[in-house]
């Protein structure tokens, strides 16, 4: 039990800190980000991709989203019940939003999706493709349920850690963007 704590407690202080270093980091790496995001997932088609509408600090896939709208059909995450997997809305450049479970923005209309691309977002990550979120387990119950899909994680190199604290339910991520570059395999499906 007394592991178990510890880990609980290191992760809520990894939290903090990596929150307060993304806040931090400037408009220009996260244009980099950005651009690095969509550079990586330009050649995509027909694909139902799940991008994120991002809250706070959070890097910034939007640009990214209605790029690839063209091509592919794009939702994002919504939480319908605490424990429970995510699902995700269809979304579309525009269209009508209401605030959702933890102040998140989710569409009003849109037919529920299986994405085969997901954007994760994160507060902290490191070099192995370790991913640390909020806390939910919403992402991880999640990618666990698709193991067939490309993830991407989308970060600032203000949030990588030497190594995040892992629980055995943790979803390590294949491939993660900053604006530094691609860690992980580089390679698309």
């Amino acid at each position: 039990m007394g592991g178990e704590a510890s880990l609980t407690a290191l992760k809520a202080q990894s939290r903090l800190a990596c929150h307060a270093a993304r806040d931090g980091v400037g408009l220009k790496a996260r244009a980099a980000a950005a651009t690095r995001l969509y550079a990586r997932l330009m050649n995509l088609r027909g694909r139902t991709v799940a991008g994120y509408l991002p809250i706070g600090s959070e890097a910034d896939p939007r640009g990214t989203m209605r790029a690839l709208c063209r091509d592919n059909r794009i939702c994002v995450p919504v939480v319908t019940a605490k424990g429970a997997p995510l699902r995700f809305r269809e979304w579309a450049p525009g269209c009508a939003l209401e605030t959702g479970a933890f102040g998140v923005s989710i569409p009003v209309d849109g037919g529920w999706r299986v994405p085969d691309v997901l954007i994760v977002p994160m507060l902290g990550f490191d070099a192995g493709g370790g991913r640390l979120g909020y806390g939910g387990g919403f992402y991880d119950r999640t990618l666990a349920g698709l193991r067939g899909a490309l993830v991407v994680g989308l970060a600032l190199e203000a949030q990588r850690m030497d190594a995040v604290p892992q629980e055995r339910t943790d979803v390590r991520l294949p491939w993660i963007v900053t604006e530094a570059g691609v860690f992980g395999d580089e390679t698309l499906r």
